[in-house]
């Protein structure tokens, strides 16, 4: 097995989890937004937790699915600008964009992240009384994915494999 093959192997595993992970955070939202539908026009009196837990889903959603993005380098981009470079310059830059990325999500996410979660770890939220900072902990969570398939992407990037995805991919 090469290292480009275990290369692969790991994208796709933390693509899986992530994609898994951010695919049941969709379903039990949707649960919980029928439940609440149900219980307010069916009993008669709504469930005044799940909005709270909807929301923080959302939260966890989609900082997960942007790390997802991150992984398959679906990240939006504007490719104009760059598709008129020569090859050797357009790998340059995204061999930078990728480094800047990844310093962007070891410095903010992962160790802001960090810091606002301990910060608000005694601060509990007004109906389901569960710590925000595990609600914060989405930021160090998404962060290490974010770096890890930035690692990645930069190995891409040195060894010359670099699979920029355009339009008309997905």
């Amino acid at each position: 097995m090469t290292a480009l093959d275990r290369l692969h192997g790991v994208r796709r595993a933390l693509g899986g989890a992530l994609a898994g992970l951010a695919g049941a955070l969709l379903v039990i939202m949707t649960l919980l937004v029928l439940y609440q539908v149900f219980t307010r026009y069916v009993v008669g009196s709504p469930a005044a937790f799940t909005e709270e837990l909807v929301r923080y889903a959302l939260i966890w959603t989609s900082m997960i699915s942007a790390a997802y993005a991150f992984v398959h380098r679906k990240h939006m981009a504007l490719a104009v600008l760059v598709d008129r470079f020569s090859p050797a310059t357009r790998r340059a830059l995204v061999l930078g964009s990728d480094v800047l990325v990844l310093v962007f999500a070891v410095v903010v996410l992962v160790i802001g992240g960090t810091m606002l979660a301990f910060s608000a770890a005694t601060n509990y939220s007004a109906l389901l009384g569960i710590s925000r900072g595990l609600v914060y902990a989405v930021g160090p969570v998404a962060g290490l994915a974010i770096a890890l398939a930035q690692l990645l992407n930069i190995w891409e990037d040195l060894i010359g494999e670099v699979s920029i995805e355009t339009e008309g991919t997905d």
